[in-house]
């Protein structure tokens, strides 16, 4: 049986040179996703999200000084959707091929995405705007129904 959730997750975008971002040591509690040349997005759980912000803020502008860094969490709603299964389900919630494991990104029930995908589980990070729509569409297509559990999100073991 699949489980769905509201997650709570902390979001950190970084925007340097490709190289910078390439060189980047990224604090041991952040998972980073590559999103374009010049831009990541580092997920923690909340609690960390202020010490992994001034980590990044400190480390990148020494490989790009014009690098930029933001807490940006607030502009995210996330769903975990976990259980046996959760790979072939994910098929009616999008196109996308799943990576095993890993980040990808594009369309998921109809709204951009980011998606984390580890064992018996898949993280999809949506724009705030999009959360009403998120958690309606992936309830109704996997079966769920009610109130969705708020949880927060851990970050995968390297």
């Amino acid at each position: 049986m699949l489980e769905i959730a509201r997650t709570r997750v902390g979001v950190v975008t970084a925007s340097a040179a490709a190289n910078a971002l390439d060189g980047l040591v990224v604090p041991g509690r952040a998972f980073v996703c590559r999103t374009a040349d010049d831009e990541a997005v580092l997920l923690s759980t909340p609690q960390v999200t202020d010490e992994v912000v001034r980590e990044v803020s400190t480390r990148l502008p020494a490989l790009d000084p014009d690098a930029l860094v933001f807490d940006t969490t607030d502009g995210w709603a996330a769903i975990t959707v976990a259980g046996d299964g959760v790979r072939a389900s994910f098929g009616l919630l999008s196109r996308l091929e799943l990576p095993d494991p890993g980040f990808t990104q594009g369309e998921v029930v109809h709204v951009p995405a980011k998606v984390v995908a580890r064992d018996g589980q898949v993280l999809i990070l949506a724009p705030s705007m999009w959360e009403a729509h998120l958690q309606d569409r992936v309830t109704k297509a996997l079966g769920g129904a009610g109130r969705l559990e708020t949880r927060p999100w851990t970050v995968p073991p390297r």
